[in-house]
């Protein structure tokens, strides 16, 4: 309940009439003690007028987003509405040189009615073995995923994902889910990392599920011949395999957006998508980097530059925050 001034001067006159005990009269009034006391020394401050509520000044923020830069991100997400302000904000920040939090993001597009549910259900899947990979093509992820093409059915999208940085290595889009298709695809990833050529100590580990392709011979003869280890998920347990299983819910997301009438119509849009994966879509998983800033070794760098780049927009705004307070004073 708020009082006015003429209220609280009325209850200190009670109070201190009063026969009983200064705790046991304001029970009966229920009135808190600090309160009480915090009365009688605004009123021994600053007399009657010291009693009246005291209307709050709004404080300055030193680190409140400048007019300009708050229009510069409400037109990035209108330009760019499938990012999550995780990735605005940190898209602002490589693309702009300026840094600017999550939060601020989120709390700037909630105002302008810019946030929206995703359309999709995320998938909760383990990412981490008990000895996880320490650097790139340690371990690749492969699997099967399909799609159906008007007019021509089902087509099966074969993938190597460098379970280090989540990079896509190599894809193809296949008519079977054969051995053949596997070691095809297999062929396309060591040709584009060079390892069929260099000799090096220790080729990528395969992990895969137990599908028939994965566990035929033709693979295993394949796979030795190359000098390569396998190992296989444990059976009706996909989290596994949870990178590329959430690789294929996302390019899904996308993908599936459209129809396809052909099957290069269908090749060209996931290999647009693989772009877009593989050198801008940021994961949170990777301290928002992108997969190829991690799989090519420049991920350090760039959270270094972000760091400077963070240090240097909130050392400039402390700085016109204090010119804002010296010009307002003079």
């Amino acid at each position: 309940m708020r009082y006015t001034a003429s209220d609280k001067m009325e209850i200190i006159r009670l109070v201190e009439e009063s026969n009983l005990p200064v705790k046991q009269t304001l029970m009966r009034l229920d009135i808190r003690r600090s309160t009480f006391y915090n009365w009688l020394k605004r009123l021994d401050e600053g007399g009657p007028d010291g009693l009246a509520d005291r209307i709050p000044s709004p404080r300055l923020v030193w680190n409140k987003l400048a007019e300009n830069e708050q229009d510069t991100i409400i037109e990035l997400a209108l330009e760019k509405p499938q990012l999550s302000p995780r990735e605005l904000a940190v898209s602002y920040t490589d693309n702009r040189g300026r840094f600017v939090s999550e939060s601020s993001v989120y709390r700037l597009l909630k105002a302008q009615d810019l946030i929206t549910s995703p359309a999709y259900i995320l998938m909760q899947a383990s990412d981490k073995f008990h000895h996880p990979t320490r650097r790139v093509n340690e371990m690749w992820q492969t699997d099967f995923t399909y799609f159906k093409v008007l007019g021509w059915g089902w087509y099966y999208l074969s993938t190597i994902l460098d379970d280090y940085s989540r990079f896509i290595v190599a894809w193809r889009l296949c008519t079977n889910m054969g051995a053949s298709d596997v070691s095809d695809t297999l062929d396309d990833a060591l040709q584009f990392t060079g390892l069929n050529t260099v000799k090096v100590k220790h080729k990528p580990r395969l992990l895969s599920d137990n599908g028939p392709s994965y566990i035929s011979g033709d693979l295993a003869a394949y796979l030795d011949q190359h000098d390569m280890t396998h190992t296989r998920g444990r059976p009706y347990h996909p989290q596994t395999q949870g990178k590329i299983e959430r690789w294929h819910r996302s390019m899904k997301n996308q993908v599936l957006l459209e129809n396809y009438y052909s099957p290069s119509e269908l090749e060209s849009r996931i290999g647009e998508f693989v772009a877009y994966y593989n050198h801008e879509r940021y994961h949170e998983s990777l301290k928002n980097l992108t997969p190829a800033d991690v799989y090519y070794g420049r991920g350090q760098a760039v959270l270094e530059r972000r760091e400077k780049i963070k240090l240097k927009t909130l050392a400039m705004r402390r700085q016109m925050h204090y010119d804002r307070l010296i010009n307002q004073a003079t």
